[in-house]
């Protein structure tokens, strides 16, 4: 694929533009309020109020300050901002934020969405992807709102004019203040586009209006990068829709939370997707040259690819296959005549031979990604592993994870995706969320964990040795099938990245112990990563062999020893936990992660004095810990002391307003305390977000009929039927 050609094209015209616009807005911004006399507004008494009086946003939670509507002029527009900071204008041209609303693939599903149920249900949506529309009140029936905003998506006095934050809600949880990029001698916000030379004159009052705190939290990126399905949106209940933001909080990125498996220094989202790079173009806002990227640079190759934003694009390239996020091991492999697991390969001799079966073992480690792999609209991307084996003669033995020649991958691949299913069993095509009723799988690798994938093959009695076996995970920004829907089955083929891959040598006959790469975790790690690959897999005996082999080879992990405590809690053998977690204290004095599970251990064993200390211990070191508010909570109930109780539940619901846990308890003990409407409303909390006990039904009527995929919904399962492409027929 070549992009050469268009690029040079690109940015002649992107130069053109840019630089006619400067011209424009410095002749035109000369006075207050060239594009609005008036910060407010009102769409008419005819203004759809579907989901309650005077919530304009709903489904969604965008709001404004004062409550009510905004004109659309009173935003200063992106190239007004670009006059100064042209190269963070140029970048947010080719920015996800600025082709939030227009791109064909979001209108395609929100399209959907308000020919289905009526224009004022996507104000959940747009929320997020569009809020002058929504705060403008133009989404609602026969709006006379001219919508030329619509091609701008977020603009810099979108995000710049936030004030505060409504928890973490999600589905636009912010509270915009009235648009501006000054503030008057009283700190009063002006609102419209003021003359340049006011900026320049009072720079510090620029920066009071366009920069608050908050900007630089996770919690900041929260309000859009987390998302529920409500009930006024689905008709049905309240749905997760994804949680990078709560992913982020239980990482080892946050230093939040004590039960990850690593630990590492504060990541925050700006650390990873605003880091700072050369400013090409003048900016006023550049410090010693460089600028806080506003790419945003992250998963999306798409939008990119059809625009023809090649910059864009290659940064977007050379952010995946940056080698920093995820590591892929051939670990182990067993052979069918033995228990036997040879692991780690390459650092352990053994012998195969032809005609005999292999079980091979790939670990996939999320190492340094702050939320899942794949953490938003999972029924839409596609990562997935593609493992190969050949032998000296290049022929394929096994090849799963191909696409095939239309362009859609093998269904029997590995994916790190998931299945959302209707009511009638059927799979949620063309991201129809409002119709979600259950999750056949979910098979996304959270941050810090890592996936065990299995394949079995046979070794062909006339293969040439040796063997080359190759496990790579490839990513694809949408579906081949959602690209069908969009454009129809004739359309370029779209970027296919790979983010990481590994390959290792098998000889037919003797194997010898190998050097390491360089790039290979130590064996220590290779061995824990397997072992939380066999824990999610609820394979306990093997996780607990694994993480012993880690304490063989570094006695001096405390969490090595913490893993096995843990892994005999999930196991429930509580008693057999006691031990390693003591180890693991002794080892690490007042280590918060043993603590906790020792806690568990204590409350199994009925010592309930040990099991407060140990808590408290934990809460006192990570007072956002969302497991041990938790804990100490159901400790306090179950110690009949419902104040404490409260005070921990409620702090759990400042750190997770969703918590459902919270609002269960929490609506036995205001009512036990006489707080009748808080119980009220925590009860109706709970009802609307537990899940529903029939929705694994659907999932099952999904697999059912989809066998080829069932395998997918099972934590252990072995990819047994890896067949080279010629080899496979049609579409299954």
């Amino acid at each position: 694929m070549v992009w050469g050609s268009r690029s040079v094209r690109s940015v002649g015209i992107a130069a053109l533009v840019i630089g006619a616009c400067f011209l424009l807005q410095a002749l035109l911004a000369q006075s207050y309020g060239d594009k609005a006399s008036s910060s407010t507004a009102n769409p008419g008494s005819t203004y759809n109020f579907r989901f309650g009086p005077g919530n304009i946003s709903a489904p969604g939670n965008a709001r404004m300050e004062n409550g009510g509507f905004v004109e659309p002029g009173a935003f200063p527009t992106a190239e007004y901002c670009g006059y100064c900071h042209q190269e963070a204008y140029a970048q947010w041209r080719q920015a996800l934020h600025s082709n939030s609303f227009r791109t064909p693939f979001y209108r395609a599903s929100v399209n959907i969405l308000m020919r289905t149920k009526g224009i004022e249900y996507t104000r959940h949506c747009d929320s997020c992807h569009n809020p002058i529309g929504v705060l403008s009140g133009a989404l609602t029936q026969d709006s006379k709102i001219d919508r030329k905003f619509d091609e701008d998506g977020l603009t810099c006095t979108i995000c710049h004019s936030i004030q505060k934050l409504q928890s973490t809600l999600g589905n636009g949880g912010f509270v915009m203040g009235i648009p501006a990029v000054m503030v008057d001698e009283n700190g009063n916000r002006i609102a419209g586009e003021v003359p340049y030379n006011e900026i320049v004159d009072h720079p510090e009052r620029h920066a009071k209006a366009v920069m608050k705190d908050i900007y630089k939290t996770p919690e900041f990126c929260a309000s859009c990068h987390k998302a529920n399905l409500p009930n006024p949106l689905n008709e049905y209940k309240w749905i997760r829709a994804f949680t990078s933001f709560d992913e982020w909080q239980n990482s080892k990125f946050s230093e939040r939370n004590p039960l990850t498996f690593y630990s590492a220094k504060l990541t925050t989202c700006q650390n990873c997707h605003m880091m700072r790079e050369p400013a090409v173009l003048h900016d006023s806002g550049a410090k010693n040259g460089t600028l806080a990227s506003h790419r945003w640079p992250a998963g999306n190759t798409a939008v990119p690819f059809y625009y023809g934003f090649d910059q864009q694009l290659q940064k977007t390239i050379d952010f995946l296959k940056s080698g920093k996020y995820l590591n892929v091991d051939l670990v182990a492999i067993k052979k069918s005549d033995s228990d036997n697991l040879i692991a780690p390969l390459g650092s352990v001799p053994f012998q195969l031979s032809r005609n005999q079966k292999i079980e091979a073992m790939v670990v996939i480690q999320n190492k340094n990604i702050g939320h899942s792999l794949i953490p938003e609209v999972r029924d839409l991307y596609e990562a997935w592993v593609e493992f190969t084996v050949k032998d000296a003669t290049g022929r394929e033995i096994v090849h799963s994870g191909f696409l095939k020649p239309d362009g859609t991958l093998e269904p029997r691949a590995h994916s790190f995706t998931n299945r959302p299913v209707n009511s009638d069993g059927n799979f949620v095509d063309n991201h129809k969320v409002w119709t979600i009723h259950s999750m056949a799988y979910d098979n996304s690798i959270q941050a810090g964990r890592s996936a065990l994938v299995r394949y079995q093959f046979t070794v062909p009695q006339d293969a040439q040795g040796p063997l080359t076996v190759t496990a790579r995970v490839n990513y694809r920004h949408f579906r081949q099938s959602y690209l069908n829907n969009v454009f129809g089955p004739d359309h370029p083929a779209y970027p296919v990245i790979e983010l990481a891959s590994k390959t290792r040598t098998l000889m037919i006959g003797d194997n010898p112990v190998v050097a390491a790469d360089p790039q290979d975790n130590p064996d220590w790690m290779r061995w824990n990563n397997l072992g939380i690959g066999y824990l999610d897999q609820l394979q306990y005996a093997d996780a607990v062999h694994a993480f012993r082999e880690v304490v063989k080879l570094r006695p001096d992990y405390s969490d090595g020893y913490i893993n096995i405590g843990l892994t005999y809690i999930e196991w429930e053998k509580y008693s057999e936990a006691r031990a390693s977690l003591e180890k693991g204290l002794a080892l690490s004095r007042d280590n918060a992660r043993a603590l906790y599970y020792l806690a568990i251990v204590e409350r199994r064993a009925g010592n309930s004095e040990a099991e407060l200390t140990d808590l408290t211990k934990v809460v006192a070191a990570y007072p956002q810990s969302r497991d041990a508010r938790r804990e100490l909570g159901v400790y306090y109930y179950q110690q009949h002391q419902p104040e404490e109780a409260i005070k921990q539940f409620e702090a759990l619901q400042a750190i997770d307003p969703d918590d459902v846990a919270a609002h269960y308890n929490l609506a036995i003990l205001y009512k036990r305390m006489g707080l009748k409407e808080k119980a009220s409303e925590q009860a109706a909390l709970f009802a609307t977000k537990q899940i529903d006990p029939g929705a694994p039904t659907y999932s099952l009527d999904f697999l059912r009929n989809h066998p080829e995929i069932s395998n997918e919904s099972v934590p252990w399962h072995m990819h047994t039927d890896a067949a080279p492409p010629a080899a496979v027929a049609g579409e299954h």
